[in-house]
């Protein structure tokens, strides 16, 4: 640029002034980012002589800030990168640097770190920025099998379980009088003892004959059964001797005599079919394991049967019933818990009735004999019954436990009049010592004794003789 048309040209040709040459320019440098305290001089130090290839050189010692941008010896390494003298991880080694690398046949790639790969469940992932990962590989899904489709539920809510076949023999049992025995030993244990204890060398006189007929009514004899027993006793022997062993004998006479009238066996009636059994009782009669026992009896006979589930109320009688019905290879009619007993009593004997069944056994819920509620609902079942068959149920058995005592006689009271008890079935003889009542109910209701039980096996049900019972109860051998 020529000399008047530098700036300020007009000027100096007005003024007649020349301007004065100027030094070259001289770059500003930027404050420093952390300048030193103003109060503190500091001697000025002569840098160390540096390598001439340094930036640093060019400047006597002073950072070159033309230069700064490219010089980056100095700064650390942004994370996630390796450091100087640090070995990368990425880097291709020197044998391997200009190969053509191909994936292997069969390897599965790995996706790279913050994609989702080829699950589209496992979302994004966050680059791996450390050395190592801690996080555990995710497992592998494992293929479910398909569920089978459920099969369509029966338009029938009643259904009938046919038994598969026990191959399964059992043990064989001993005899019924040693059964009987056995099971009684603690009825004629606690009876003969104090008998025994009564009669050993004391003379009959009138408090002896009192205390004896205590002891019969302690073991429920009844008070009637007792004092005619204590009257045959005292008989042509009043004030003489008389021996343990003839007292024991007396009884089991009165009390053959006084059980002999009820002593009436089972009968099922062939004209009549199927020949319908209600069993009734309070809870913890023992009616299911009954129905079992019986069932087995009947088959042996040649009768066909087929049972029904009617406690309903309990879904253990269900699955207990169906227990018996495979070890005596019988049908069971049953429907879910809490169904209308009386409904499955009536499709029970429309089955039955269309397979040419012999005997329907129906089995009911435990009820006490005191709740009106629960004894209307047994009167509902008999009612459903005789709308099919007005003579049915043909048969209506009373399971008692012998364990009761006394209370026998108010359920076979109540029960009579709810259902007219036909006959009766005196259970759990094996674990009382008041097998008495089984007398004082003969005195009192007069009703047929078909069957005894002394245990829980399948044959521990026999129907009931008169003399044999009154001998095991007074501790006599069969004679």
């Amino acid at each position: 640029m020529s000399e008047d048309k530098r700036p300020g040209w007009l000027l100096r040709k007005m003024f007649g002034t020349k301007e004065e040459e100027r030094p070259a320019p001289v770059p500003v440098q930027p404050p420093d980012p952390k300048p030193a305290p103003k109060s503190v001089v500091e001697p000025v130090v002569e840098p160390a002589a540096l390598p001439v290839d340094s930036p640093a050189s060019l400047s006597e010692g002073q950072p070159d800030f033309a230069t700064a941008a490219t010089d980056v010896s100095h700064v650390p390494p942004p994370p996630g990168e390796p450091g100087e003298g640090t070995p990368d991880k990425n880097a291709i080694p020197d044998e391997l640097e200009g190969a053509d690398l191909q994936p292997v046949e069969g390897a599965k790639e790995r996706p790279p770190a913050g994609t989702a790969g080829d699950d589209p469940a496992r979302g994004a992932e966050p680059a791996d920025t450390t050395s190592q990962a801690f996080a555990p590989e995710p497992a592998q899904a494992v293929p479910r099998a398909p569920l089978p489709e459920p099969e369509p539920e029966p338009e029938v809510s009643t259904r009938i379980f046919m038994p598969e076949p026990d191959g399964a023999s059992e043990e064989p049992k001993r005899g019924w009088w040693s059964r009987l025995t056995g099971g009684m030993k603690r009825t004629s244990s606690a009876l003969t003892e104090r008998v025994t204890g009564l009669f050993t060398k004391r003379k009959l006189d009138a408090d002896t004959l009192e205390e004896l007929e205590d002891a019969l009514i302690q073991a429920d004899f009844g008070i009637e059964t007792a004092t005619r027993i204590s009257e045959a006793v005292g008989k042509g022997r009043y004030e003489k001797g008389i021996s343990p062993d003839a007292v024991r004998e007396i009884l089991a006479a009165e009390v053959e005599r006084a059980l002999t009238p009820v002593a009436i066996p089972f009968r099922i009636d062939a004209s009549k079919k199927p020949f319908v059994i209600l069993m009734i009782g309070v809870n913890g009669a023992g009616k299911t394991t009954t129905i079992g026992k019986l069932a087995l009896k009947l088959k042996a006979e040649g009768h066909s049967l087929m049972l029904a589930a009617g406690d309903t109320f309990r879904a253990a009688a269900i699955e207990q019933l169906k227990v018996w019905g495979q070890r005596t290879q019988t049908p069971v009619i049953a429907r879910a818990q809490g169904a209308d007993a009386a409904g499955l009593a009536f499709d029970a004997y429309e089955a039955a009735k269309a397979q040419g069944t012999d005997v329907l056994l129906i089995d009911t819920a435990g009820r006490l004999q005191n709740k009106a509620g629960l004894m209307a609902e047994l009167e509902k079942i008999l009612r459903v019954i005789r709308k099919i068959d007005p003579q049915a149920p043909h048969a209506v058995l009373l399971v008692l436990d012998a364990t009761v005592g006394q209370n026998a006689l108010s359920q076979v009271e109540l029960f009579s009049k709810a259902a007219n008890v036909t006959g009766l079935v005196m259970t759990k003889l094996d674990g009382t010592a008041r097998g008495g009542i089984l007398v004082a109910l003969a005195a009192k209701f007069g009703l047929p004794v078909h069957f005894i039980g002394v245990g829980e096996g399948v044959e521990d049900l026999e129907p009931f003789a008169a003399r044999d019972f009154a001998r095991a109860i007074a501790g006599l051998d069969a004679g």
